[in-house]
């Protein structure tokens, strides 16, 4: 059996939640409640209300962005 490598926005989610201390699920709720934004103005958002860097700032909002995307939201 093997497990395949998460790659994209999703490879940083466990280290996000390591180093915020709450589960993604959390982190893409509050891009939503924020929603209709910029991307950079979301980024930017998470940056200076939670002092996440902007690697992980940016990952959270471009999965987020690209699922509801594709779910038609």
């Amino acid at each position: 059996m093997t497990s395949e490598k998460i790659k994209g926005p999703a490879s940083y989610f466990p280290s996000i939640e390591k180093a915020y201390g709450r589960p993604i699920g959390e982190w893409q709720d509050l891009v939503r409640k924020h929603s209709p934004a910029r991307h950079m103005e979301l980024v930017n958002m998470l940056k200076s209300e939670h002092k996440m860097g902007h690697g992980h700032a940016n990952a959270i909002v471009a999965h987020t962005l690209a699922a509801d995307k594709k779910a038609g939201s």
